[in-house]
């Protein structure tokens, strides 16, 4: 077999660095337009709603179970990339960037879900080294567009959007011409509404789906305030340089390196021992946040930080290997499909409750909150069965 994970981890970090385009480039867009400082959460919005919307979509039509994978992530990486450069049209308006990000993020629902659909097809054994890689590409593809911003200083904001568009073309192109649908795929035979939820019949395929729900409901919303805690620090320690940008960008992207050793640790040790792990860490790093946020030390707040940035996306792609492997062979792309979407509805979530409290809730003990969720997903991975526990050949010693 060729050795095509490099081409679905390189295709899926370029084609993910449309995600988060608008957020590096929203500041300018809002001066150029005189725009509110809400722009910028209403273009998060867009996207995520979008996202949501095309993962409903292309579960409940089966698309990368009843149609090759590989020309859906192709066909999706071509009309995301024109999406996204109509936010670039002379005299665009407000509402229409909006709907060019929504529609962005729609399309976005045939690339990350369909890129692990892929790998799924691929690599029966050693699939949570794969789903590793794999997020790890998505972690930096997001992350990407402020490197682009940063690199292009004295450019229009223009430059970032095209480069960004032309990356998820040559992504879709690279799956296209160079990865070929799996051995191991198993096509739908029919049309079947109800397919995306013939996993939640198996208790396996829950207790996985619940702990990604409850993983999610941290991790995004993490990531969105880490900038925030940054920022009181500084302004509690004004004397103290932090650059927020810079720092917000390492803690977020070198996640990337987590999913890459989970996955490979996944290889000894199992996907769901490593994943529990990941996620119980993750949990008590939620409790313990009252004793760092406030600190008076930065090297202590940022350490705790990078170490949370680590542990609360390491277990991602684990939990994405146990539904893959606890899903329906003629419906795994479909089961994908629809645990994203359900898990990124949870994050809109999350940052509206987070978001509420905040104004009512020392900031101090603000981030307790996100404990809910891995409580709650440990809670699934760990309860009581009536059945074996599930493992997989790729995830047992030999």
């Amino acid at each position: 077999m060729r050795p095509v994970l490099p081409v679905i981890v390189v295709s899926q970090f370029l084609c993910t660095s449309l995600w988060f385009a608008g957020n590096a480039i929203a500041g300018d867009i809002a001066e150029q337009m005189a725009l509110g400082t809400g722009f910028l959460a209403h273009l998060t919005s867009a996207i995520q709603f979008g996202f949501i919307v095309g993962t409903l979509v292309f579960a409940v039509f089966a698309v990368s179970d009843r149609f090759s994978p590989s020309r859906v992530f192709f066909a999706s990486a071509i009309l995301a990339g024109l999406f996204n450069l109509g936010i670039s049209l002379a005299d665009i308006m407000p509402s229409q960037i909006l709907a060019f990000r929504f529609l962005t993020g729609f399309f976005l629902a045939g690339i990350y879900p369909v890129g692990m659909k892929i790998a799924s097809d691929y690599y029966q054994k050693g699939l949570g080294k794969s789903l590793g890689f794999l997020v790890g590409a998505l972690v930096l593809g997001t992350a990407f567009p402020h490197l682009l911003k940063s690199m292009g200083t004295g450019l229009d904001w223009q430059f970032v959007v095209y480069i960004t568009s032309a990356l998820a073309a040559a992504g879709g192109l690279a799956i296209l011409l160079l990865v070929p649908d799996g051995p191991f795929r198993r096509p739908a035979q029919k049309l079947k509404f109800t397919a995306f939820l013939d996993g939640f019949r198996q208790r396996e395929f829950r207790a996985a789906a619940f702990g990604y729900f409850g993983h999610m409901w941290e991790l995004y919303t993490f990531w969105a305030f880490v900038p925030v805690i940054l920022a009181t620090f500084r302004q509690r320690h004004p004397a103290v340089a932090l650059d927020v940008p810079l720092l917000s960008f390492g803690i977020i992207g070198l996640g990337s390196l987590a999913c890459a050793f989970g996955g490979l640790l996944s290889q000894r040790l199992g996907a769901k021992p490593v994943a529990t792990g990941a996620l119980l860490l993750s949990c008590l790093c939620c409790l313990a946040s009252p004793l760092f946020v406030f600190s008076d030390s930065a090297p202590v707040l940022i350490v705790f930080l990078f170490f949370w940035g680590l542990v609360v996306i390491a277990d991602s792609p684990l939990f994405s290997t146990l539904v893959a492997q606890s899903a329906p062979e003629k419906s795994r792309g479909t089961s994908l499909t629809i645990v994203n979407c359900l898990g990124f509805a949870l994050t809109i979530l999350s940052l509206q409750f987070v978001n509420f409290f905040s104004t009512k809730v020392s900031s101090q003990y603000l981030y307790l909150l996100l404990a809910i969720g891995p409580a709650l997903g440990l809670a699934a991975l760990l309860g009581k069965r009536k059945s074996a526990p599930f493992t997989s050949k790729a995830d047992t010693r030999r």
